[in-house]
């Protein structure tokens, strides 16, 4: 790698820790290359990314930006995921070190908030931001459904009570 390969390295690593959500930092030692794109594909099916950077490079690229308290775990063969939405990082790491034992999570950062291991796992058993979104919404269409429902039902009332009035007559 010259150097014009290591700062255009730096300078994507930049961008992805200024602009991510969450960063998560895992070592990935003893994981072939399969389990690795196994991984790589699980992230992207849910909006987060995995990378393996040079730790050199990588803690060059965190100064200046929020997550930079990372630096500390970036040593020996580590990998970054990161991604806008919050959790959707965090859940995909922590359920394949579920499934691999040598896929351990060492922490990572949300914004200026550094996280060791459990707050990574906490942060991946939240609902993800589409999820959420869906919630609120059923929560304030919920109230609109039944105001529509009891303005609909004295009119219903009356017109069987009519209809009861009408067949009694007819008898």
């Amino acid at each position: 790698m010259d150097r014009a390969e290591k700062k255009e390295a730096v300078t994507t690593l930049h961008d992805v820790f200024s602009k991510a959500g969450v960063v998560v930092v895992a070592r990935y030692s003893g994981l072939t290359v399969a389990q690795l794109q196994s991984l790589r594909k699980q992230a992207r099916e849910v909006g987060a990314n995995v990378q393996v950077a040079k730790n050199r490079l990588a803690k060059i690229a965190l100064e200046g930006t929020d997550v930079a308290s990372i630096a500390a775990l970036l040593k020996g063969p580590t990998l970054i995921a990161y991604s806008d939405d919050p959790v959707a990082a965090p859940k995909v790491a922590t359920a394949f070190a579920k499934d691999f034992e040598k896929f351990v999570i060492l922490g990572g950062a949300m914004g200026a908030t550094a996280l060791n291991p459990d707050g990574v796992k906490s942060l991946a058993t939240m609902p993800s931001l589409d999820e959420l979104r869906a919630k609120l919404v059923g929560l304030i269409s919920a109230p609109a459904t039944k105001i529509a429902q009891l303005s609909t039902a004295p009119a219903a009332k009356l017109a069987r009570v009519f209809g009861a009035y009408a067949n009694k007559d007819a008898a």
